[in-house]
């Protein structure tokens, strides 16, 4: 594994913790030897995460829409920023440049980035680990709503088995780097 995406929202969002964790997990993304591609913002969460990568030392590549650039949104020290027309090409051109995806805490733009690479996993579209950094519980009624689609027979267990998820940074991104993906068939009992 190379390169990690961080989804994350655009806001601090009500909690410390929330910025802490995001400045955590930059940092060890650099230090463990991973580059970074994120959304290009220099704001929030996202700011963070790039600031803490950069400070230690590591590649940041921001991909960001010429919409949000427009607005002065993204990030000015990147090692590189890559300016899109849509948000449909922002999201290809991070997941073509990724080889894991993790979701920090974020609005409805981080909860759709994270699953929409969940889902193309699933479908065996790519074989990439996604995660979820379950920071205070931010995600964990999402994971509870996911487990009532197994129960709900709308999923298979061994789909919702292969999101990884963790409160601790350093857990999440030891699970993701020994993760082996495997194509479980979605169609088929």
């Amino acid at each position: 594994m190379s390169t990690i995406a961080v989804y994350c929202g655009s806001s601090s969002g009500a909690r410390p913790g929330y910025f802490d964790a995001a400045n955590l997990m930059g940092r060890r993304i650099a230090e463990s030897g991973h580059a970074l591609v994120y959304g290009g913002g220099d704001v929030g969460l996202m700011g963070a995460v790039a600031n803490a990568a950069l400070a230690a030392g590591g590649e940041v590549v921001g991909v960001i829409t010429q919409y949000l650039a427009d607005k002065e949104l993204s990030h000015p020290g990147l090692t590189e920023l890559v300016v899109v027309g849509t948000m449909h090409e922002r999201k290809q051109e991070m997941a073509e440049r990724a080889d894991a995806f993790i979701a920090l805490p974020g609005g409805v733009g981080t909860l759709e980035e994270i699953i929409e690479v969940f889902v193309w996993t699933q479908l065996g579209l790519q074989q990439k680990p996604c995660g979820f950094l379950n920071v205070a519980g931010f995600y964990s009624k999402l994971i509870e709503f996911l487990e009532s689609m197994i129960n709900e027979s709308f999923m298979k267990k061994e789909h919702l088995e292969a999101l990884l998820v963790s409160e601790d940074v350093d857990d999440l991104l030891k699970l993701l780097t020994s993760a082996e993906p495997s194509y479980h068939a979605k169609w088929q009992d």
